[in-house]
């Protein structure tokens, strides 16, 4: 269901949770390239500071992108602008939760800046902001 922009309010926030299996973390290598060895091979993971594979850092800020394309603003929605700062790594089987959080509107160009964040087990995995222009309500 999309948010219009005349019905957004600072504070608002939305949520998409996914947990991360080995077929995702591949799925990401065929589709991005990114086969770093620390995300598809286990014996060379277990050589790193991770002990194990870890998923791709943008698998999970891709799960922003699923919380501005589907719930807020969601559909209609066109993606500006994305920082991230990536604070700890994924495992296969934790479950990521995205959430973004609008922080300012901008009535004339219909633009929303939002803070997003990524957790697992509540600790806070990536946080960033995004700046997107939501759709208006039809005329």
């Amino acid at each position: 269901m999309t948010v219009y922009f005349e019905d957004i309010r600072i504070g608002d926030s939305a949520e998409y949770a996914k947990t991360i299996t080995e077929a995702d973390i591949l799925m990401f290598a065929a589709v991005s390239g990114d086969d770093n060895p620390v995300h598809i091979n286990q014996e060379y993971a277990e050589q790193t500071m991770f002990g194990g594979r870890i998923a791709h850092g943008m698998l999970s800020a891709s799960l922003i992108s699923c919380v501005l394309g589907t719930r807020l603003p969601g559909p209609g929605t066109i993606y500006l602008s994305q920082s991230t700062r990536f604070k700890a790594p994924v495992k296969i089987g934790e479950t990521v939760t995205a959430r973004a959080t609008v922080t300012e509107l901008d009535p004339a160009k219909r633009r929303v800046k939002l803070l997003t964040e990524c957790f697992v087990s509540g600790k806070l995995i990536l946080e960033g902001e995004s700046l997107v222009i939501a759709p208006a309500k039809p005329e």
